[in-house]
């Protein structure tokens, strides 16, 4: 970590160890969505990567001695996404790190622009791709962000129609109802 990450907040920190690892990445989610002009209400903030280090306590051993709590999520074979990692700490904002394993996952982070959040210049997947990112995920909050996000932008929304013609038809990964997050999530591997 840097010299004087301390007084960084969780997600400057994260940040920082990502660079140095070289771990592309970028913030989804609510707080993207805000980047993007849809605001709602939420206490943590969303990266995704496609990277397995991530996966690995070592990646995070410097932030557990810093106090972090880390707690990660493998999924399994048949499981969409290759798990979750989700880091806290007083007074910090939960911080989920969603690890992907597709390459259309990868070409979000390429597709990324900075933007700060919390004071930290971070990539922010663009418009299009939070809403195939919430498509993706398949909940009811996130067909509420892909409505949102949608009538935020009329250019945002003439890329995701363009970019995901026919996609509506085709349901979310895995059973009716289930979304990959709620299932990576669902295990958990403590530090």
């Amino acid at each position: 970590m840097p010299r004087g990450a301390h007084r960084l907040s969780l997600l400057g920190r994260v940040a920082a160890l990502l660079r140095e690892r070289q771990i592309p990445f970028a913030v989804v989610g609510a707080a993207a969505m805000a980047v993007r002009g849809v605001s709602r209400s939420t206490r943590d903030v969303d990266l995704l990567v496609v990277d397995s280090e991530c996966l690995s306590p070592a990646t995070w051993e410097s932030l557990r001695l810093e106090g972090i709590a880390v707690s990660i999520r493998r999924g399994d074979a048949d499981d969409p996404l290759a798990g979750a990692v989700r880091l806290t700490g007083p007074g910090h904002a939960m911080l989920d790190i969603i690890v992907g394993r597709a390459a259309w996952q990868a070409r979000v982070l390429e597709r990324a622009s900075p933007s700060k959040i919390e004071e930290v210049s971070v990539p922010v997947a663009t418009a299009a791709d939070l809403v195939l990112l919430k498509l993706y995920a398949g909940g009811p909050q996130d067909a509420w962000d892909d409505y949102s996000a949608l009538t935020a932008d009329e250019q945002s929304a003439s890329t995701w129609f363009t970019a995901t013609r026919g996609m509506w038809m085709i349901p979310a990964a895995g059973s009716a109802g289930s979304s990959p997050r709620r299932r990576a999530i669902g295990r958990a591997e403590i530090m």
